[in-house]
Formats: structure tokens, C-alpha cells, sequence
């Protein structure tokens, strides 16, 4: 029984992180492209809007993801 609940609660804290990752993505879909691409550009470049629509989307499906995994670590706590 003491290994189910472990499990429940790491399932679960995967879960919040992964909504955390999630959410920062939707708020503040450039922080990537400010890492790997900006060097590339010369001046004050910016990201293209197909990649900020995209890195929202892709917030948006960690978000979907993340509440799944939440959703099964608290059914495995049960």
C-alpha cells in the first residue's frame, strides 16, 4: 500500500510540473528563442508570429498533459 501511495504522489508532482512548464510556455513563448536562435540574427531580431503560435500550442498541449498525469497520480492515490 506504501508503494501505491509513493507512486500516486510522484505521478502527481510530474503532473504539476509538467503545468508549470506548461503555463510559463503560454505566458512566455519567446524565452527559447531567445536562448538557441537569437545569437543567429544580427541586430534586435525577433521571433517569427508562426513561432510564437507555435510555442503557445505547444503550452498548450504540456498544459493537456499535464492535468492527465495529475488526474492519474490522484487516481492512484485513491
Amino acid at each position: 500500500m506504501i508503494i501505491g501511495t509513493f507512486d500516486g504522489i510522484i505521478i502527481l508532482l510530474l503532473g504539476i510540473g509538467i503545468n508549470a512548464f506548461g503555463l510559463y510556455v503560454r505566458r512566455n513563448p519567446t524565452f527559447t528563442w531567445q536562448a538557441s536562435e537569437s545569437w543567429k540574427t544580427k541586430g534586435d531580431g525577433e521571433p517569427s508570429d508562426a513561432y510564437i503560435s507555435s510555442m503557445r500550442f505547444r503550452g498548450a498541449v504540456a498544459l493537456w498533459i499535464g492535468s492527465f498525469v495529475m488526474v492519474m497520480g490522484i487516481l492512484n492515490l485513491l
